[in-house]
């Protein structure tokens, strides 16, 4: 039995998801259609590829090498497919919630200017690397570093750090803050793999006590503007996530934020040389 391409597209839901049967949903099969496909698999290879013996599957070493390869073969068929449609496959940049901050719009529109025969779709994906490990997109904007070997890394700018502030709050208008003034607030933090914020960003001397733990951004901003609560931010969110019902105030004295732009080091579309280029481009022009 020869190798198809729906053995990689298991093994690469598996990987994403993480169960089978959350792999299954992903690729619209039933759960034991899905485990014979992996058995089917790892017979064809000879080795082991995910390992069984807890209920969140994971990829053995030879799993995660045969994990690698498969994303570039997925990517590069459906690459062919669309070159042969004569339809370039869209170049796919993934974040976790706030893209590129004020730099986003001019990096759009710099890429259709420069390469207007290949689309960019920006994608949000909340998950450790914003899709990236999972085959869903190309190149990734960050702002936590993954420990992923199989990944390429680099700081494309720092951002400042705001507070944000509930419309009204007696914070709210002043010119800039640092983290003693919210020190009798009570804290909303994103809790996910990717948060930016939390307890000890605050020395211990003027540590808030009250710290209230939301599901995405979405539920943050709403608990903010509601007045149960502050938070601390990148300066990103106010460009990507505005809200009539919260203010962001820049703050001194504490550290900004690594941005980073993260993308396979086996490339899954050809043009992210030139897409990694074009960035770096539009963030040393916008920081001039």
């Amino acid at each position: 039995m020869d190798v198809e391409l729906r053995h990689f597209r298991a093994l690469v839901a598996i990987a994403a998801e993480g169960t089978i049967t959350g792999a299954a949903a992903r690729l619209r099969m039933t759960q034991p259609a899905l485990s014979r496909t992996l058995r089917q698999l790892e017979q064809r290879v000879g080795a082991h590829l995910v390992e069984r013996s807890t209920r969140h599957l994971r990829l053995t070493p030879a799993g995660e090498v045969f994990h690698g390869r498969a994303v570039t073969i997925l990517a590069a068929v459906d690459e062919a497919l669309a070159e042969a449609a004569a339809s370039p496959r869209p170049l796919r940049l993934g974040y976790v919630w706030a893209a590129l901050g004020e730099h986003t719009t001019p990096l759009l529109r710099a890429w259709r200017a420069a390469y207007p025969q290949v689309p960019l779709h920006v994608h949000r994906i909340d998950d450790r690397t914003a899709g990236l490990t999972r085959g869903d997109v190309d190149v990734a904007v960050l702002r936590t570093v993954p420990d992923d070997e199989r990944l390429h890394v680099e700081v494309l700018y720092h951002e400042r750090r705001h507070a944000v502030l509930p419309a009204g709050h007696p914070l709210a208008d002043r010119s800039e803050l640092d983290l003693a003034d919210l020190r009798h607030e009570t804290i909303g933090l994103v809790e996910t793999e990717t948060a930016t914020t939390s307890p000890d960003l605050w020395p211990a001397e003027v540590r808030p006590q009250a710290f209230v733990e939301t599901n995405n951004v979405d539920e943050w901003l709403t608990l903010i503007a509601a007045g149960g609560a502050v938070g601390v931010t990148p300066a990103g969110t106010a460009h990507t996530h505005t809200h009539p019902g919260v203010r962001f105030v820049p703050l001194t004295g504490v550290a900004p934020v690594p941005v980073y732009l993260v993308w396979p080091r086996r490339l899954s579309h050809r043009r992210t040389p030139d897409v990694v280029d074009l960035a770096r481009r539009v963030v040393a022009a916008g920081t001039r």
